[in-house]
């Protein structure tokens, strides 16, 4: 006989709550696999499955890691995704600025391991092919150069909109998907193809952020991206909290009656 929603209820009541240190270990880790399978393609594949296959590798990996640890610290693996769920209640001030130090120190480690076994290769030179930064003007992924004359990429304005813009859209379904009105079992599905079109995006314009750890991870390595770092990191939050508001509105959550 399968149990009645009674037992189910007195049974989830009995478990013990997961340890703060394993949802962080979580993130940590989770952030780290992130940057790996996303950057990672984007740095050593890049020029084997182009775009849409960088796309579709962060897409993947998230996709697998809501699975994964989405259970233990519910797989936010993005401080901007963190602020969406502070923003709800569904984390407290404590917990989510812990979340943050977890999720960069995850993406740093990640960004170090892409870095050294790029450089493995006698013909990668890290001034010329960098480390999968974002950014914009001359270090936009759309950069040309024409009869010798260097033409800059998508501008400072381009990449504030598809970061606020994406970031919301990210964040939105991210909370969205995991809403008790939602079906929860599919919400890997819905996110990881959410991150996959995102990126099919805005990889021509600033090489997609809409996420501060995967900036952070590797901007040090690349010529020019420490300088542009900070609109990674301020405009993905503001869209974070963008997307948070546009849920809000939608599903009649607030702080108060998010669960």
């Amino acid at each position: 006989m399968s149990p009645t929603a009674q037992e189910v209820v007195e049974e989830l009541s009995e478990l013990e709550p997961i340890p703060l240190g394993r949802k962080l270990f979580a993130e940590a880790l989770g952030t780290f696999l992130l940057v790996l399978g996303g950057v990672g393609t984007a740095v050593l594949a890049g020029d084997r499955v182009g775009a849409l296959g960088v796309a579709l590798a962060f897409g993947f990996t998230l996709l697998f890691l809501v699975y994964a640890i989405g259970p233990i610290s519910g797989c936010h693996v993005n401080p901007a995704v963190t602020v969406g769920q502070f923003l709800l209640g569904r984390v407290s001030a404590m917990t989510a600025g812990l979340y943050w130090v977890a999720q960069i120190i995850g993406g740093l480690l990640a960004g170090t391991v892409i870095y050294a076994v790029a450089k493995n290769l006698p013909s990668y030179n890290r001034a010329q092919d960098g480390l999968g930064a974002n950014g914009w003007g001359a270090h936009s992924p759309s950069k040309t150069e024409i009869a010798g004359i260097t033409l800059n990429g998508y501008g400072l304005a381009a990449t504030i909109t598809v970061e606020i813009i994406l970031t919301a859209v990210l964040v939105f379904v991210v909370l969205a998907s995991t809403d008790q009105l939602s079906d929860v079992p599919l919400a890997g599905l819905s996110i990881g193809i959410t991150l996959a079109v995102i990126h099919l995006i805005s990889i021509p314009v600033d090489n997609t952020s809409v996420n501060p750890a995967r900036s952070i991870a590797v901007a040090f390595y690349q010529n020019g991206a420490p300088a542009q770092l900070w609109v990674f990191i301020v405009f993905p939050l503001i869209g974070g909290v963008l997307g948070s508001l546009v849920y809000g509105v939608l599903f009649g959550r607030s702080r108060n009656l998010a669960s």
